[in-house]
């Protein structure tokens, strides 16, 4: 029954409360059968008060036949009590009428009975008021029954000033009615701390604010507001206590919300449970969650079904959620599907999706249509793509527009993307600042970037003194700065890098460290790695083995490697295969190389000839 107001206020006796607890079985069915037998009794005692006159047992009578849907029978004894002055009957009379669509004669008993201070019957004529239009008639009967200390009062009261826009008076009643117990206003009150905490300025001010919206949640979730059990979850999540985030998802998943379903399928997955993590995406998925749809269509393409997957993408487009357009873009351009992935990516793009216009103008970007792409790759950037930033900064770069570039790459920098900082860092080198090209190399080789990592090591080994002489015997002096980043370079595979650590390691007398990054440098292509572990080979007595390393390095276009072959060939006497070698260290340089170089092949001549 539809009726204006809390039961146990709107019949004015707590007798028809139901319990609480849950019974079971036999249990169960002796207790409902108990408390028909006691209602029988009850209602055969109140007939007999009300025939010897008793206005109160007409009033209560009258609220049991209400309550039962008896409303014939309830009307007389309403009227009868109602005409008695009794408030109670009154409220209920107008009840009554509001159900059976006599609303103004059911506001005129509110009125009769809101007057003789009855909290529940000033709450329901509020409502009434509302619900025509006349707000000042409404906020001034619902202020009537929230004074009285009435909770559904409080809470109506709160909603009206809040659709006002009284944001202080609507937050004072909706914390009294969460006072008194009111979930939903525990909800909302929760609600609007929330997004307090989030726009305050002040950080000691936006953490009190959060504190008190999760104590708010977690009493609306307590009393089965399963929104408010979402958020609670969520605040869990966020600081990391996983497990009883899990426990309150379970809860408002349980309660039919469909995004904690999909919020737990993802930290069961986290936890390694995929099994049941899709267990939950399913029931979410099918109550309409897009995300969850696209969480089983995203597992099922890992698990290589993809017209299972393209399913579920497309549940997720029915659903509403833009990322299923995408999803299905990225599964159609794995395929080699091109067209189709354009056709999904627009689609998406259109809806606002900033990472789908990114894709579409990489796309168009590979077909040749630069002109086509450039636009999406702005629209992603002005929604906030890093990616897009980044790959205009790119764009403009390969036209020679420095200018723009560097605007797109510092804007991809400042959002954490390490290639643009890297970019950044390297043209404010070019341009002569050491110190801002320094702070933008040292974000983008903490974020990974082998290249960064190594120029920022150049950057700090030009500034250094020259290192004392190291002598044999003496400790190896600690590494600087500028050797650990070169190290870390070295570590990613930068082979420039590993050549210079190699070096610095000789520097210090190791040269066993040194072989090692020479080695690897050589063995990845680096033919001043190969160089010089020919010579670190060649002064440990192994030329053979330098000579394998030298030719390789020659090979590669290293003069100085084709000098020392040309050198070697010369000393045993194999004077035709010097003079080849010393050709080509003429033909490679550099110049002091090619000097020598001539000069030694001339004298090789000279001796062929003779």
């Amino acid at each position: 029954m539809n009726v204006m107001g809390d039961m146990a206020n709107l019949f004015g006796t707590g007798r028809f409360a139901q319990p609480s607890g849950q019974l079971s079985g036999q249990e169960e069915a002796t207790d409902e059968a108990q408390e028909a037998a006691d209602e029988a009794a009850e209602e055969v005692r109140l007939r007999l008060a009300v025939d010897g006159g008793d206005v109160e047992a007409m009033s209560v009578l009258g609220a049991m036949l209400l309550r039962r849907g008896d409303f014939d029978g309830a009307e007389a004894h309403l009227r009868a009590a109602t005409a008695a002055g009794d408030r109670a009957a009154a409220n209920n009379l107008g009840v009554l009428l509001h159900q059976r669509g006599y609303a103004d004669e059911a506001a005129g008993w509110w009125r009769i009975a809101a007057v003789a201070g009855s909290a529940a019957a000033a709450h329901a004529l509020g409502r009434h008021f509302r619900e025509r239009g006349d707000e000042p008639a409404a906020e001034y009967w619902l202020c009537q029954s929230a004074e009285q200390g009435h909770v559904l009062g409080a809470y109506a009261l709160a909603d009206l000033l809040e659709h006002r826009g009284d944001d202080t008076g609507s937050e004072r009643w909706m914390r009294a009615a969460a006072e008194r117990g009111h979930r939903e206003a525990a909800y909302r009150l929760a609600r609007t701390l929330d997004r307090r905490a989030g726009q305050d300025g002040d950080d000691k001010a936006a953490a009190h604010a959060a504190d008190e919206a999760e104590q708010w949640y977690r009493q609306a979730a307590a009393r089965g507001h399963r929104r408010g059990a979402l958020h609670l979850g969520t605040i869990l999540e966020k600081r990391g206590e996983l497990k009883e985030a899990g426990r309150w998802y379970l809860t408002s998943a349980k309660d039919g919300e469909a995004r904690a379903a999909c919020a737990l399928g993802f930290l069961l997955r986290d936890a390694g449970d995929t099994e049941s993590a899709a267990v939950w995406w399913l029931r979410a998925a099918q109550d309409g969650d897009g995300n969850a749809a696209n969480a089983l269509g995203a597992l099922h393409a890992e698990r290589g079904e993809t017209q299972t997957a393209e399913r579920w993408y497309r549940a997720a487009m029915d659903a509403g959620d833009d990322n299923g357009a995408y999803n299905l873009g990225l599964l159609c351009a794995e395929q080699g599907r091109t067209a189709q992935a354009e056709q999904w990516y627009r689609r998406a793009a259109y809806a606002g999706h900033r990472e789908a216009s990114n894709a579409l103008a990489i796309l168009l970007l590979r077909a040749g249509d630069e002109s086509g792409a450039e636009p999406w790759f702005s629209k992603a950037a002005e929604a906030g793509s890093v990616d897009a930033a980044f790959n205009l900064g790119i764009l403009h770069a390969g036209r020679g527009e420095e200018r723009a570039a560097l605007r797109w790459y510092e804007r991809a920098a400042a959002a954490g993307h390490t290639e643009a900082a890297l970019q950044v860092g390297m043209a404010r080198l070019r341009g002569g600042d050491e110190r801002e090209a320094e702070r933008f190399l040292r974000c983008a080789a903490g974020g990974g970037s082998a290249e960064a990592a190594y120029r920022l090591a150049t950057v700090l080994d030009a500034r250094r003194p020259p290192a004392p002489a190291h002598e044999l015997g003496e400790p190896a002096q600690d590494k600087s700065e500028c050797e650990e980043w070169y190290e870390r370079a070295a570590s990613q595979g930068h082979r420039r890098a590993q050549v210079r650590v190699g070096m610095l390691a000789a520097a210090r007398g190791d040269v066993v460290e040194a072989a090692r990054w020479y080695r690897e440098a050589a063995e990845a292509g680096s033919r001043n790695g190969a160089f010089n572990l020919g010579l670190l080979l060649a002064r440990e007595g192994s030329e053979p083995e330098a000579v394998v390393w030298w030719r390789r390095a020659a090979d590669a276009g290293h003069g100085r490697a084709a000098l020392r072959l040309a050198l070697v060939c010369a000393r045993r006497g194999e004077l035709a295969e010097g003079q080849r070698w010393a050709d080509l260290a003429v033909s490679l340089g550099p110049r002091e190389v090619g000097e020598r170089a001539a000069r030694l092949r001339d004298a090789l001549r000279q001796e062929l000839s003779a």
